[in-house]
């Protein structure tokens, strides 16, 4: 597990860090959903991890937790559209920014899950590999985003239940890949993508 206190004790400048991440770039349908997290260094939350590394069970009880200690969040969804339109890596670097300043709090300091920060990003920011696995703030946001957008595809399932978002979350397994080829694609699948971008049009 993650020691709470870790990017205090190595950032010891600041108070307000934030932690962002993002779940959903690989699906071949939704959105992808960024959260920025600033979480308070007087006011443990225990068991936060990398939210791939959690149960659902622990995911949804954090979930809960976060929002009510944290001393901010934002939760930001990027649509397929949007997807489609700025590819996935330029839809993931505009949500992070959305995320950061749409935060009640401005953060002092940013800590952004993955190898890049976003272009022309408006707060002091490092970005870190594995960032989920190190620092309690982006396990914070990848636990936000990764609830937020696994409901999200429930909901998606009971409009569109042909393929399975309930249980693929719109990655692409042999079920959902053999559901787009019995019924075509919906509005849903990021066309950009092979192989929707192959697929014919279904709802």
């Amino acid at each position: 597990m993650i020691r709470y206190r870790a990017e205090w004790d190595e950032f010891q400048e600041y108070t307000h860090i934030a932690g962002i991440d993002e779940a959903g770039r690989g699906p071949l349908a939704g959105p992808v959903v960024v959260a920025a997290v600033i979480l308070d260094p007087a006011n443990e939350i225990k068991g936060l991890n990398d939210s791939k590394k959690l149960s659902e069970k622990k995911r949804e009880a954090l979930f809960g937790e976060i929002r009510q200690k944290a001393l901010a969040f934002r939760i930001v969804e990027i649509s397929p559209e949007t997807i489609d339109e700025m590819n996935i890596l330029w839809a993931t670097m505009h949500g992070m920014t959305l995320a950061a300043t749409g935060l009640d709090t401005e953060p002092e300091f940013c800590l952004i899950d993955g190898n890049r920060i976003p272009k022309g990003f408006p707060f002091s920011a490092e970005f870190a590999i594995k960032g989920d696995g190190r620092y309690a703030s982006i396990a914070a946001a990848s636990i936000l985003a990764k609830v937020t957008r696994d409901r999200i595809m429930i909901d998606f399932h009971q409009k569109y239940p042909h393929y399975h978002f309930d249980t693929n979350k719109g990655y692409p397994t042999k079920e959902h890949l053999d559901a787009i080829e019995q019924h075509g694609i919906c509005p849903i699948h990021r066309r950009s993508y092979a192989p929707v971008s192959q697929m014919r049009l279904g709802f």
